[in-house]
């Protein structure tokens, strides 16, 4: 059933009419090796893979992908990671792609057909979580019923013109959550918003309004208070004192975060006569 296609490599345009689809004309058809192993390792991860039970209708995996930006080569490698996952665990698998900007979610959101035009042989539909379709939580109520489901609206949402009220209704719900719960959610919030400004003003709310909360970003930010309040003292000790400091000497001391250097350049302050001392290993 294939043998004769290997002799007659142009067979395909007859078959292709009689089956009442038009492909174009061939001038030419080559047989290919038919080995599809890889001759070397080709490393491809999903962003997150996880395989959930359900009560009636058995496991299946769902593979999550966090999409920035539109990526034309992105549908080959879903597609790819769709028919590996299929071979290796035989269970359906649901892709669902988490964005945070509209264009990125419609262009997600499209189905793509793969193969020739005439004849689509798989057509790839993602499921999208975007602004789009995410709600804006600013009832404390609604999200005190899932604030994993909060987090991750809100994470979507990250460049809404509404996110300070969406950031502060995070922040008022992690206040009466388990703090086993509330942590990772803090530190997920703070990764989710990257570099928007978004961040600093979650990282405000952290300060204030979590600050009884352990959680790696709130001992930052109170080692960030404590590195500024050093720097402050180095400076006015050095003022007091009547040195003179350059802008650069200034800058260096103000972004300083490091404590233990801070209290070392503090101790040289106590004596030194020019601000560049400071910073001089005895």
């Amino acid at each position: 059933m294939h043998r004769v296609f290997q002799e007659y490599p142009s067979l395909f345009t007859s078959v292709s009419s009689a089956l009442g689809v038009t492909f174009p004309p061939d001038t030419s058809a080559t047989v290919m090796t038919t080995d599809l192993t890889e001759n070397r390792p080709l490393e491809r991860r999903v962003d997150t893979l996880l395989r959930i039970e359900t009560e009636n209708d058995g496991p299946f995996l769902l593979a999550v992908e966090a999409q920035g930006r539109k990526d034309p080569d992105k549908p080959a490698s879903w597609a790819y990671y769709l028919a590996h996952l299929l071979e290796k665990y035989r269970l359906p698998t649901t892709l669902l792609v988490v964005c945070q900007d509209r264009g990125t979610a419609a262009w997600a959101a499209r189905p793509v057909p793969l193969g020739a035009p005439q004849w689509p042989a798989l057509t790839l539909r993602p499921l999208v979580a975007g602004p789009h379709n995410m709600p804006v939580i600013t009832d404390v109520a609604e999200a005190r019923k899932d604030p994993a489901f909060t987090t991750l609206a809100l994470i979507t949402h990250a460049d809404d013109p509404d996110i300070g009220a969406i950031l502060k209704t995070l922040s008022t719900t992690l206040r009466d959550t388990p703090e086993s719960i509330a942590n990772p959610l803090i530190e997920l919030t703070a990764q989710g918003l990257g570099n928007r400004p978004a961040a600093r003003q979650w990282r405000n709310l952290v300060a204030v309004d979590l600050s009884f909360y352990t959680s790696p970003l709130s001992e930052e930010i109170r080692d960030e208070g404590r590195a500024a309040g050093r720097a402050e003292d180095i400076l006015r000790l050095l003022e007091l004192r009547g040195v003179t400091v350059p802008v650069e000497a200034r800058e260096k001391i103000a972004g300083c975060d490091d404590l233990h250097l801070l209290d070392q350049w503090f101790g040289r302050a106590v004596t030194t006569t020019t601000a560049e001392d400071v910073f001089t290993e005895e």
